[in-house]
């Protein structure tokens, strides 16, 4: 137990404060400078910035956005087998017997998102409390925007793997501990679970308070790619709402980046739109136009090991091959993903072993494909399920245009039209069976199925997790529990 103790976020002090090196090297480059003090971390404007980069290289930590809590979101539903057994990378999560006290999972993640959250905290405070350093303070309140989007990101991610779903009792089930200042010592451990609303309400404020400071670009594709701008914040948000099903707030939201009729493109701010090729988005150098947010890694600053989405998702030699496709999954509709589909081209057969495997994320041994955390088709989705939703007897068509941009980039002869559809509800499954197919390796699924109180679907001999069922979300680690009396079990 007290291994746990000193994982804990709760225990952290100045080790939050270590950051990437200069601020030129932005945050492809990571070098802790493990010597900063509180009193020297905002000594000059590029140490502003190095702290800032530095809270984006924490949510990219190996047991986060690196790839694992992405990798999480997809193996508990059915699109994957698991091929290795090995709970080093992910198999109690896949065959859904995780418990409080599994270290590879359900503690490390914890403590990577509370220390990320921590971090986004000690930075509100001090750039706050620095801004003479900067003078500018328009400058600064866009860098305590950018630590709001990324405590908002994480707040939502303990969300969807640790608590009940919004859509159980609107909100009112436990959530997760809300820590909203900066700790430099133990003396804050105790504090009990808000409910899952009041988490949200916070992720909202978060991410309202980021829009109104975050700069309309950050200048570059890459840094656009890789840093939030007002559009990032305004996304997410879509996210938020679409799983909260607050679907007239989706469509305020979305409307803000997506016009009004195909080609649908933002109209303000960075100019996001589909790319005509989905591999596109896949490949280097992965800032497009539709890649609206991603984790990037270079030779010199690598996932880690069994962190990667390439090392999960692709045999050997370029990855260990935990998880290969289940062919009673997605990728055996072969009436809704067509062989034609350009998506098709990311699912591969392995003849070493006659399975097959996902090939979204090739760039292996290395695993240097960056990880996408948001996307402009993810977007128009979310847009288009909110107004079959709401609007579907005034709207439908608008609906229907937007699944045919996702869809119809990567299987042009297969378009869909306001006919086809019997009723809201046929569109909304004809939808839902988009998102496995564009979003397929990317974390949504098992966010897609919690939203709706959805089964998460049986796989191989893992029959299917009710909503009911105590194994439908994960345990509080028993790390938090060890050093947080007030925090409450799930039951």
């Amino acid at each position: 137990m007290q291994a746990y103790k000193k994982l804990s976020i709760l225990l952290i002090a100045l080790g939050a404060l270590m950051v990437p090196n200069a601020c030129q090297k932005d945050l492809l480059d990571p070098a802790p400078l493990a010597s900063l003090s509180s009193a020297t971390a905002f000594a000059t404007p590029d140490r502003f910035v190095s702290q800032l980069n530095g809270l984006y290289d924490n949510v990219k930590a190996g047991a986060f956005y690196a790839g694992r809590f992405s990798v999480y979101g997809e193996i508990r539903a059915e699109e994957f087998l698991n091929e290795t057994t090995n709970n080093v990378t992910g198999f109690s999560v896949w065959n859904h017997t995780v418990a409080e006290t599994n270290i590879n999972d359900v503690n490390n993640l914890w403590n990577a998102v509370y220390y990320a959250i921590n971090s986004c905290n000690l930075f509100i405070e001090g750039a706050d409390a620095n801004r003479a350093v900067v003078n500018d303070n328009a400058k600064v309140d866009g860098y305590i925007a950018e630590a709001k989007f990324i405590r908002a990101l994480c707040y939502h991610s303990l969300l969807s793997l640790y608590c009940r779903p919004y859509a159980d009792g609107n909100g009112s089930q436990l959530g997760v501990p809300l820590r909203l200042r900066a700790e430099i010592g133990p003396g804050n451990n105790d504090l009990a679970r808000s409910t899952v609303a009041q988490v949200y309400a916070q992720i909202l404020s978060d991410l309202n308070d980021a829009e109104a400071g975050l700069p309309a670009t950050q200048g570059s594709a890459l840094l656009n790619t890789t840093r939030a701008h007002k559009n990032t914040a305004i996304a997410f948000k879509t996210r938020v709402y679409l799983n909260m099903q607050r679907y007239a707030d989706v469509i305020t939201e979305a409307n803000k980046i997506v016009s009004a009729g195909a080609p649908f493109k933002a109209s303000s701010g960075v100019a996001h739109e589909l790319q005509a090729n989905v591999k596109n988005v896949f490949s280097t150098p992965y800032t497009t136009s539709e890649s609206i947010f991603s984790m990037p890694f270079t030779v010199n600053d690598l996932p880690g090991t069994q962190n990667g989405l390439g090392s999960y998702y692709n045999p050997g030699p370029r990855g260990i091959g935990d998880y290969s496709m289940n062919k009673a999954g997605i990728i055996g509709d072969s009436v809704n993903f067509t062989v034609t589909d350009a998506r098709r081209q990311f699912v591969f057969f392995n003849s070493a072993n006659s399975k097959w495997y996902l090939n979204k994320f090739p760039a292996g041994p290395e695993h240097l494909d960056y990880a996408p955390v948001i996307r402009y088709a993810e977007v128009l989705l979310n847009l288009a399920e909110a107004e079959a939703r709401l609007n579907w007897g005034t709207n439908g068509q608008r609906a229907v245009d937007l699944l045919n941009a996702v869809h119809g980039r990567s299987e042009p002869t297969k378009v869909y039209a306001l006919a086809d559809f019997a009723d809201a509800a046929a569109f909304i499954s004809q939808l839902l069976t988009e998102r496995r197919i564009e979003l397929l390796g990317e974390g949504f699924r098992n966010q897609d199925c919690q939203r709706l109180l959805a089964p998460l679907p049986g796989k191989g001999t893992i029959g299917a997790v009710d909503a009911n069922n105590p194994d439908y979300i994960w345990p509080i680690p028993s790390g938090e529990r060890a050093v947080n009396k007030l925090c409450e079990p799930n039951p």
